[in-house]
């Protein structure tokens, strides 16, 4: 016989039915019955209360990059709902597995405009894989089960259920579900066997292939395959800002990261490759640059899960579709066994040119102020290269994921394509949830930290490990960097009067510390790290830090700025 309960308990036991342990969220009236029904789950379900729902959002997120599992918000209606849609649009352009649960005003009140009731539906289509409004109690076990199907196959991305107070409080004869099939929905595409053929059969005939690593990578669980091919073929290798984790960075085939603030020698060679080979990467603008001159000279080969990509920004010869953890493999089977000295040698030119104008300068300075690149690169190594990575965006983001470095996967947990400021502290949060055993190290701005500040406090009542390292230069750095470079240095709102950090940081009661000179740093950076819990760490950076190499927006990939004059 079936078990009759509220639909808030048939809320809460679906969740438990999906494997969920930890879910992050903020209470409000529209959604008090499922928080009602959550106090008998305490034992059962981790529920982390944030400062703000935005910080729910992006906590779920930085909790699903790094475990590899569905990150979990739950929030109130009105205001609630609409301060997840950052986050929710942030998921849906960074592939980021992720279930958020909204309440509702009764059904019977829609289209009222009562009282904290807006249209989340409505807003939230655009930006999510799937979005459901559950008006019926009947409902929630299959909308539950069919939102993380969703949101966790294919190619990933958030969901988003909007649950109506009457569905929570009526009552239902509760069974749990498992959707694993919606009809029409095909969230791997087949993967054809000629087009397998024919890009084993372009590798083969490559005298100059390069390989462009993306975060699909990481998703598919596919960094074996990955380097199984590249070591086979003997291919150079350049990973996107989200795929950087993917390939360990020492590795010799590991040419660095693309793009705009990326290595010289991969994105000059991408316009000199007579092969392209991009696995799990969208072809995004930050990329490219200019699409009229990208890499015209080569072939193109495309393996992508989601058809959609194909085609859409750069023109492809073979198209590989399907998980790239399976096509990879299968690929790799008809590859031989290549050298390609000649070609991986060339890359060494920009290697040491662009080592000495700008990387030695950044980690290695000889006088002067702090700077973000070698308190970077300092952190890295004084946690063996092992910590996870989490930035903010801006200045901080760039320095971060160029001189980080990565020896193990989902090591690298930053807002991609949305470029979404105030990130950094919340995801490192949810990162402290997903890999309880590793070090989380969170690079923020002095303009993102106060974004989302508050949830310091979220630190404090967990006793999240975060250690915070606080790059502060009193500016909006990248702005700034911009109007420097393109707007004849008119620094239009962009300095920064700022708090006392360390007086804030001690209210929250989290430990910290300031780094003014450079003798000081090694000794902060370890006493962070020592520390059991959470930190921060501020370090007076040089107010005009530039981040270098740099390719202007629209220029080609390949026309890249060493220095600014």
């Amino acid at each position: 016989m079936k078990e009759k309960i509220t639909g808030a308990e048939a809320m809460i036991r679906s969740l438990e039915n999906e494997g969920v342990k930890t879910l992050f969220g903020y209470p409000g009236g529209a959604i008090m019955p499922v928080y009602d029904a959550l106090y008998d789950h305490r034992n059962t379900l981790n529920h982390i209360l944030v400062r703000h729902e935005q910080g729910a959002v992006h906590a779920a997120q930085g909790y699903a990059r790094v475990s590899g599992k569905v990150g979990c918000a739950i929030v109130t209606s009105g205001p609630g709902a609409m301060n997840t849609i950052t986050g929710v649009a942030d998921a849906m352009i960074d592939s980021t597995p992720m279930v958020v649960i909204c309440g509702q005003v009764g059904a019977a009140f829609l289209g009222t405009d009562a009282f904290q009731e807006v249209d989340v539906i409505g807003v939230t289509q655009p930006i999510s894989k799937w979005s459901f409004q559950i008006r019926r109690a009947e409902d929630i076990a299959w909308a539950v089960s069919r939102a993380f199907y969703i949101a966790n196959s294919g190619r990933p991305g958030p969901v988003v259920l909007d649950f109506t107070k009457n569905a929570q409080t009526a009552m239902v004869e509760y069974e749990p579900m498992k959707v694993d099939f919606i009809r029409s929905y095909r969230p791997c595409p087949p993967t054809d066997p000629e087009t397998v053929a024919e890009a084993a059969r372009l590798i083969n005939g490559a005298e100059r292939p390069l390989v462009l690593v993306g975060q699909g990578v990481e998703l598919g669980d596919a960094r074996k395959e990955l380097l199984h091919l590249i070591e086979k073929a003997d291919m150079p290798a350049g990973c996107t800002m989200l795929g950087l984790s993917a390939l360990p960075s020492d590795h010799p085939l590991n040419k660095g990261m693309l793009g705009m603030h990326g290595n010289l020698g991969p994105n000059v060679q991408t316009n000199k490759c007579d092969l392209l080979i991009a696995v799990g990467m969208r072809f995004d603008d930050r990329v490219t640059g200019n699409l009229k001159t990208y890499a015209k000279q080569a072939k193109v080969i495309h393996f992508e899960i989601d058809p959609a990509e194909v085609n859409k920004n750069v023109k492809v010869d073979v198209a590989v579709l399907g998980n790239c953890k399976e096509t990879l493999a299968e690929v790799t089977k008809l590859v031989t066994p290549a050298d390609h000295k000649e070609w991986l040698d060339s890359f060494k030119t920009y290697e040491e040119l662009e080592y000495e104008k700008v990387i030695k300068p950044a980690i290695h300075p000889i006088a002067g102020p702090l700077l973000m690149g070698e308190v970077v690169r300092r952190v890295s190594d004084l946690t063996g290269n092992k910590a996870v990575l989490v930035t903010d965006v801006g200045q901080n983001q760039l320095f971060g994921c160029r001189y980080f470095k990565f020896t193990q996967g989902r090591s690298v947990l930053t807002s991609g394509g949305c470029g979404t400021m105030g990130f950094g502290l919340p995801a490192a949060v949810g990162a402290t949830f997903g890999a309880p055993d590793r070090t989380v190290c969170m690079f923020c701005g002095d303009g993102g930290l106060q974004m989302t500040i508050q949830e310091l406090g979220t630190i404090m009542e967990q006793h999240a490990p975060v250690k915070i390292i606080l790059l502060n230069n009193n500016f909006l750095g990248n702005v700034r960097q911009w109007q420097y470079m393109f707007f004849h240095k008119r620094y239009s709102f962009t300095p920064m009067l700022n708090p006392d950090y360390e007086k804030i940081a001690e209210g929250y009661g989290i430990p910290s510390r300031t780094v003014i000179e450079r003798a000081d740093l090694d000794d902060a950076i370890g006493e962070m790290l020592r520390t059991d819990g959470p930190f921060l760490l501020q370090c007076a950076i040089k107010e005009e830090d530039n981040v270098l190499p740099m390719t202007p927006p629209g220029a080609d990939v390949d026309d890249m700025m060493l220095e600014i004059k």
